[in-house]
């Protein structure tokens, strides 16, 4: 079994299956008329008839939209559970999965206390009159957030997570690898799946195309699918007056999964590409990686980590509030993983819409980090070669003499006759005369100066 020596043979020879797709995607789901407290005075004021803007008005829409949510529970005969403190909802959604059979529906309904931002109404005093009127002033609370994990016969899983207050903000998490999952079966193509991601496909090209075509318009009508199906915290007139839900991305994460034909390839990879790039997290890499300026005045803090989960390491370089991972996928894939957590990083809107625009950031960041590793890998791979080429060897008893192409260059600082030349000699009326000894130390101390940038 021969193993590769360089990233560039690994890319090259050694990679049977390659997919490009969108990963998880964290949306911000929320009605724009209704974030502000300017907005939220107009709601209440002009649309509700209030006098006095006030959200004790929508106390009836809070307690309607709860009571909505456990009559849902008791009709479709779900579990509504209640989650404690630092308990993951993943390991449990994981269960109530190997149990469901159905092409799609609700697994269960989950309650969780969480900070929220909120709009609340508090009592102030005229300084005039010193009569006290209502005020509304954004603010956090603790309150219930409900979670409703279910299952879509075209996205696969994913949950939808509502506030129980107003303004009833939501957030939608869906996986790009699931939805290329259910795609496939969906068509009959056979493949073998891997922990979020495929290992094996029969139509690898159909599977890029899959990818390829989920855009924000899917994403979109996968919420107003879901919106009609579950409990809804605003009631028929406000949807019809224009206070919709809308998408906004909050964090998008964007992979190349790489599967290779022998695990050991993948290994002895990974761990030399760590080790060589445990600089890639310098300003001047990550400029390279993210294809953007990098400044004094750019914020956030650049370093390579490497973070090893068990005996699985993974390299993370960091760039603002965006951040690239790689690490060797259960022993049979190189997953790169571009992870975008504010869009404004890269001069792009937080609307669902830019979707397309951030994707090819996100896919260009996977290649470009592959690229920069590829150089620098085959560069001492190929200084180990020009050494063996030098040294002489022994092939059946017989030894050949090796072709000393160049020095190999020493250790320590270099002989102060090579380093400073001598003294020039200047002419005068009188005759030649040496030049004095500070003058050709200023002249040769460009040349044995430690350079300013290492």
């Amino acid at each position: 079994m021969s193993v590769a020596r360089s990233v560039a043979e690994v890319l090259r020879d050694h990679v049977e299956l390659e997919v490009e797709a969108i990963d998880r995607m964290y949306l911000n789901v929320y009605v724009p008329h209704l974030q502000t407290v300017g907005a939220t005075v107009g709601y209440l004021r002009k649309h509700r008839g209030q006098r006095f803007a006030s959200t004790t008005a929508v106390a009836p829409m809070t307690e309607a939209f709860i009571r909505n949510i456990e009559e849902f529970v008791d009709r479709q005969g779900i579990d509504l559970v209640s989650f404690v403190k630092r308990q993951r909802k993943d390991d449990v959604t994981q269960q109530y999965l190997r149990r469901f059979e159905a092409t799609e529906g609700v697994l269960y309904v989950g309650k969780a206390q969480e900070k929220a931002r909120v709009m609340r109404t508090e009592r102030r005093r005229s300084s005039t009159t010193g009569a006290t009127y209502p005020w509304i002033v954004e603010s956090t609370a603790m309150v219930n957030h409900y979670y409703f994990y279910c299952v879509d016969q075209d996205f696969g899983p994913f949950f939808l997570k509502f506030c129980s207050y107003f303004p009833y903000n939501a957030k939608l998490c869906i996986n790009g690898n699931e939805y290329l999952k259910r795609q496939l079966a969906k068509r009959g193509v056979a493949f073998e799946a891997l922990d979020n991601g495929i290992k094996s496909c029969a139509d690898p090209r159909l599977a890029q195309r899959l990818c390829d075509g989920l855009s924000a318009e899917k994403i979109d009508r996968l919420l107003r699918k879901w919106l009609r199906r579950l409990p809804h915290p605003f009631p028929p007139r406000d949807r019809a007056a224009g206070y919709r839900y809308q998408l906004s991305i909050l964090q998008a994460e964007f992979s190349l999964t790489q599967v290779l034909d022998q695990p050991v390839t993948g290994r002895v990879f990974f761990e030399q590409v760590i080790r060589e790039n445990l600089d890639i997290g310098r300003p001047t890499q990550v400029s390279l990686v993210f294809d953007r300026k990098v400044t004094r005045r750019t914020p956030g803090r650049f370093r390579t980590r490497v973070i090893t989960d068990g005996v699985v390491p993974s390299l993370h370089v960091d760039y603002k509030k965006s951040r690239i991972k790689q690490y060797h996928k259960e022993g049979q894939a190189l997953r790169t993983e571009t992870t975008i957590n504010d869009t404004r990083d890269f001069a792009i809107g937080r609307r669902i819409e830019n979707l397309e625009e951030l994707r090819k950031v996100g896919f260009a960041a996977n290649r470009r980090l592959l690229d920069v590793q590829r150089i620098g890998h085959d560069c001492f791979i190929g200084e180990a070669s020009f050494q063996d080429m030098q040294r002489p060897v022994t092939i059946d008893n017989q030894r050949a003499g090796g072709t000393s192409l160049r020095r190999p260059a020493r250790s320590g600082a270099l002989p102060r006759h090579a380093a400073v030349p001598p003294r020039p000699r200047h002419i005068h009326p009188q005759g030649c005369s040496r030049a004095p000894r500070s003058t050709a130390r200023a002249q040769a101390e460009p040349i044995y100066r430690r350079p300013h940038h290492l």
